[in-house]
């Protein structure tokens, strides 16, 4: 149950609060790309506003197939059903469209979303427990928009100017991170000991139905405190799943710390990138300078080759000038473009960011509760199990 609610929350739906994500022209593009030319922006735009679409993960089976090496597995299928919102304002009741999805069919969408929109904070997968549509993703080319990992820890280390508020941001995602998973750990650490008192309950309920076999008096008594003891003993199964649940949630924001991090090297990724082009205009307006002026300002190889070998004619000067200029002119529009980009970029992922903050504090504020509200109801039942206890004992 733990995995369909976070593959839901994948797909902007969570089982207490329903999400719409406008989905109905990408689906239509993936559907159609071969057949049909692609719609204009308007049209799609128009079109993801006017169609939106409720998705649920609705159920999950296990399956037996053949894999690409022609051995026999065995893997989980996710019922997907996704219903039209504007039917039930409008009272009608259509029946959902449906279909079957795979684990990996998942993370190749979460790895798509990721390349596509990088500005968005994709939540995470749960964690794995356990073809046409992939080709039809993967022909729209989105892998080849993916950075590598060398050039992304490249860019942690030689930004120049990095932006104030996405170093904090990943501060941040690394403090949530540490401060979840002690949480995690002291939660498993209680759990564990809670489970071994619970069941050593059970130990009363055995003694006291051996001591009910010796009394005359007191037998009815023994024996139903120790049944009342045995019940106490075995509620604790249901407990540990019910909490298991509450820690899957907070399980879910302690991958979500890595979501927000991605979105950071993303920056850092366009920072860099803008630096270099700035680095490289700058170099290419200086040599245009030098060769116009004939001075050299730096030391340089090419200098120490004019001076082996004699001076460029002015004609080499001149044509050396003129590609210098062309080159320059696509530095100034490359550089103007990257930082157009690059400010629509911060701009979309701090909306984003802002959201993911609003429904975080949302989410952890009602887990916690529901957990706290968990340990009162397991407490009140311990205290109606002493209290059927007693009344047995004062029957006696």
């Amino acid at each position: 149950m733990a995995d369909r609610a976070a593959v839901g929350r994948l797909l902007f739906v969570h089982s207490r609060r329903r999400w719409s994500f406008c989905l109905g022209w990408r689906t239509k593009l993936l559907r159609e790309r071969k057949t049909d030319p692609q719609p204009p922006q308007s049209e799609m735009m128009e079109d993801c506003l006017s169609k939106k679409i409720e998705i649920t993960v609705s159920e999950a089976e296990k399956r037996t197939g053949r894999n690409a090496m022609n051995m026999q597995e065995t893997y989980t299928a996710y019922l997907i059903e996704t219903r039209a919102v504007e039917s039930q304002t409008e009272g009608q009741c259509s029946p959902p469209d449906s279909l079957w999805r795979r684990y990996s069919e998942f993370e190749l969408l979460r790895n798509y979303l990721l390349v596509n929109y990088p500005h968005i904070v994709v939540p995470p997968l749960p964690e794995k427990r356990e073809g046409g549509w992939k080709e039809m993703v993967n022909e729209t080319g989105f892998q080849l928009k993916a950075e590598s990992r060398l050039k992304a820890l490249n860019a942690t280390f030689r930004v120049k100017n990095p932006d104030r508020r996405f170093t904090e941001l990943k501060h941040y995602s690394d403090e949530l991170q540490s401060v979840i998973s002690h949480l995690l750990r002291v939660r498993a650490r209680v759990a564990d000991r809670l489970y071994g008192v619970y069941k050593v309950h059970g130990n009363y309920g055995r003694v006291f139905s051996e001591w009910s076999a010796i009394e005359k008096e007191m037998g009815d008594g023994l024996q139903s405190a120790g049944h009342h003891m045995d019940v106490y003993a075995a509620s604790i199964d249901d407990i540990l799943e019910e909490e298991e649940h509450y820690a899957d949630q907070l399980k879910e924001y302690l991958f979500y710390a890595e979501a927000l991090r991605a979105v950071c090297r993303k920056h850092e990724l366009m920072q860099y990138d803008l630096e270099m082009a700035a680095q490289d205009l700058a170099s290419k307006k200086q040599q245009c300078e030098e060769l116009a002026t004939g001075t050299l300002r730096t030391f340089s190889l090419k200098g120490m080759t004019s001076k082996l070998f004699g001076q460029e004619t002015p004609e080499q000067r001149e044509g050396k000038i003129k590609v210098l200029e062309e080159q320059i002119h696509e530095g100034e529009e490359q550089l103007k473009s990257k930082n157009v980009e690059g400010r629509e970029f911060v701009k979309s992922a701090w909306a984003d960011i802002e959201r993911f903050k609003e429904q975080k504090n949302h989410d952890l504020k009602e887990a916690l509760i529901n957990y706290a509200v968990m340990q009162i109801s397991m407490c009140k039942k311990g205290i109606q199990v002493w209290t059927n206890a007693k009344e047995c004992f004062s029957k006696m």
